[in-house]
């Protein structure tokens, strides 16, 4: 199934008019990511979803953050296709482009070995699968 502009404009409508006052943006990409997954569009929670992702990364700047992550994504056999890096004073910023095809983890797996890696260094760390991030940008 392709997902069309329109597709993405009317789950956003919908979730909006669902959720009502309690709408933020992240409950409305939960919402649409949730229908997409229902439609067989996006892989479900626990599925393999082979290709590409998105990380994002930030927080205050110390010895290790970089490697720790890479780390994390070596041990899962997960190629880094692109990255781009800065430090501002005491802060970092790090996006990756990640190819996930090869690795036994499923995507929800990694997230959770990120999210580790995350809380030990007091830092944040956002996966998101390339279509996934695609989409809600779309929205």
């Amino acid at each position: 199934m392709t997902i069309s502009d329109d597709l993405l404009r009317d789950l956003a409508i919908r979730a909006a008019k669902e959720l009502g006052d309690s709408a933020t943006a992240e409950t409305i990409k939960q919402y649409v990511n949730k229908e997409l997954m229902a439609r067989g569009v996006m892989p479900k929670e626990g599925e393999q979803a082979g290709g590409r992702a998105i990380l994002t990364s930030f927080g205050l700047n110390k010895p290790g953050v970089v490697s720790s992550i890479t780390g994390a994504l070596s041990t899962s056999e997960i190629d880094i296709l692109d990255i781009s890096q800065k430090i501002m004073q005491d802060f970092f910023t790090m996006i990756m482009m990640i190819d996930i095809t090869n690795s036994s983890k499923t995507l929800k797996e990694v997230q959770d070995d990120l999210h580790i890696v995350a809380e030990k260094l007091n830092i944040k760390i956002y996966l998101q699968h390339e279509d996934v991030f695609r989409f809600m940008h779309r929205i």
